[in-house]
């Protein structure tokens, strides 16, 4: 039998509007676009299960400053604090050749703020591309799930463009000119390896 609120609003029992709102949550988290440091990660196990390449994500650091011990054989951490990563997100081996890479995304569409990146990570961009890494940064706009690989060196441009008094960003315009877009697939995800081989003849 239905019940009516005087309203007209249909009364649903406690139990089945719970178990409603618990499905449509699942549906909502279940459509949500995954991140890109999910989407990098899935496709370097790809990678790395395929024989590909071995591209690891680096852990970030930790400072430790709080620990209990209710058990001999148990730790609990009370607090802690994440330190500044001192170099880049991915690093690994492809083809013989040092891969290293930073991964961002914004929510802007028509440019990528150089905020995004710390004069640290530009400086270990730098060394990298000193001693013949191959080195560059994957860029997501997330409000058209629009993902580019950028070479490094065009990177340390536009941040010495930024050093000098220039624009502290850089604009949609230039990501197309100097980059190179990555369609998203299934898997892999993004697959950029695609991208590299194109760029430095490693296929």
């Amino acid at each position: 039998m239905n019940f009516s609120y005087p309203n007209g609003k249909r009364y649903v029992p406690k139990e089945q509007a719970a178990a409603r709102a618990g499905k449509e949550k699942n549906l909502a988290y279940s459509n949500r676009g995954m991140t890109l440091e999910q989407d990098l990660n899935e496709t370097n196990e790809y990678y790395l299960n395929r024989g590909t390449a071995v591209i690891h994500k680096k852990p970030t650091p930790v400072q430790i400053v709080n620990v209990d011990y209710p058990r001999r054989s148990a730790a609990v951490i009370r607090e802690a604090y994440f330190k500044q990563a001192s170099t880049t997100d991915y690093n690994g081996i492809y083809r013989g050749k040092y891969i290293d890479f930073e991964a961002k995304e914004t929510k802007f569409s028509t440019s990528f703020p150089l905020k995004n990146f710390h004069a640290h990570q530009i400086s270990h961009m730098k060394a990298v591309l000193d001693q013949e890494g191959i080195c560059f940064v994957i860029l997501r706009f997330s409000s058209e799930n629009q993902v580019y690989l950028l070479e490094a060196e065009h990177l340390l441009a536009f941040w010495s463009r930024m050093e000098a008094g220039g624009r502290k960003s850089i604009t949609r315009a230039e990501v197309e000119e100097f980059g190179h877009i990555i369609p998203l697939g299934y898997q892999p995800r993004i697959d950029y390896i695609k991208v590299i081989d194109y760029l430095y003849n490693l296929s």
